[in-house]
Formats: structure tokens, C-alpha cells, sequence
């Protein structure tokens, strides 16, 4: 690269930074992020009768396949990320995945596959007071 058309590192993020407000697009949260107050509904990944539920990556694969329900609006990355609706975690030692209910208003047949999936593979499901607990 030339020399007069070097830029520093400072440069040149601050010219990123400028970007990204000229566009009004967040780095890394959507404008619309779930409400922090929906309810969330956890689906373990132990059966009723207490056996580990197979195979070992169903949570990925769940959360996956609903990673395109999100909410409205345009942001970075989002493509490369699971929907903030329904996300992996793992529990006290048990892979979960956690089901917001505004997964119901996004796209009600969404919500429907996570609830049925859960209950057609006999998976315990409990309703999680929002921001009680670490996850």
C-alpha cells in the first residue's frame, strides 16, 4: 500500500464506526430484541423417565432449525447466529434449549414445533421466570 494512503488502526475504525451509524445498523444486537419480560419455557434434554435424550447435539439441531424466526429488522451477522426466540444452553450439567414465547407471535407453527418436539419425544419442559438464575 502507498504510503500517503495508509491508515492507522485508529483510522481506520473510527471510519468503520462512522459506517456502521451512517447506515443506523446496531453491531451486535437487533433493534428488536425479544421482550425481557416474555415468558421462556425450557426444554431439557432428559425424558420423563430420566433417561438422557439422544442424540447428543438435539439442542443445536432444534435451535437451528428455528434460527430464521427473529425479530424484525436488519443487523450484522445475523445469518451466523441462533434466533434470540430459541437458544442452547446447558442447565445444571443438561443440555436445553430455551424457548421464548414471542416465538408464538413471530410465527405460531415455530412455536408449535418446539413445543411438540418436546412433548412427542416425552422431553421435560418448565416454564423460567426471566432473569431468575444464571443459564
Amino acid at each position: 500500500m502507498h504510503v500517503a494512503t495508509q491508515q492507522s488502526p485508529v483510522t481506520m475504525t473510527a471510519h468503520a464506526d462512522a459506517v456502521f451509524a451512517a447506515r443506523a445498523l446496531p453491531r451486535h444486537a437487533p433493534p428488536n430484541a425479544p421482550d425481557p419480560l416474555a415468558r421462556e419455557f425450557v426444554i431439557e434434554g432428559v425424558t420423563r423417565a430420566g433417561k438422557p435424550f439422544r442424540p447428543s447435539d438435539w439442542a443445536e439441531r432444534l435451535a437451528g432449525a428455528l434460527s430464521s424466526f427473529r425479530p424484525k429488522g436488519l443487523y450484522i451477522g445475523a445469518h451466523l447466529t441462533y434466533s434470540p426466540y430459541c437458544v442452547p444452553r446447558v442447565v445444571g450439567g443438561v443440555k436445553c434449549v430455551i424457548v421464548n414465547e414471542a416465538l408464538r407471535e413471530v410465527e405460531p407453527m415455530a412455536w408449535d414445533f418446539a413445543m411438540n418436539f418436546a412433548r412427542d419425544n416425552e422431553l421435560r419442559l418448565h416454564e423460567r421466570v426471566p432473569g431468575e438464575g444464571v443459564l
